[in-house]
């Protein structure tokens, strides 16, 4: 499945938003990752946060791969 971003054409009824095509359960653990980022982010208040960001995709990425072959 590719990942499918915001398009500004949300909806609230049914399962699926109508702009993206994600559920709305998706879209709402999603909101709750990036919120969990920020507050990470704020609370450390790195200089550098667009390295922080960077090396956290790239261990994510990692990880979830490795995962994904062991299926």
């Amino acid at each position: 499945m590719k990942f499918s971003p915001c398009t500004g054409n949300c909806t609230s009824d049914g399962t699926f938003c109508q702009g993206c095509g994600r559920t709305h359960i998706e879209i709402r653990e999603t909101q709750a990752l990036v919120k969990k980022m920020v507050g990470h982010l704020v609370d450390y208040n790195y200089d550098d946060p667009e390295r922080f960001l960077e090396l956290t995709s790239i261990k994510v990425l990692k990880r979830a791969n490795i995962i994904l072959q062991d299926k």
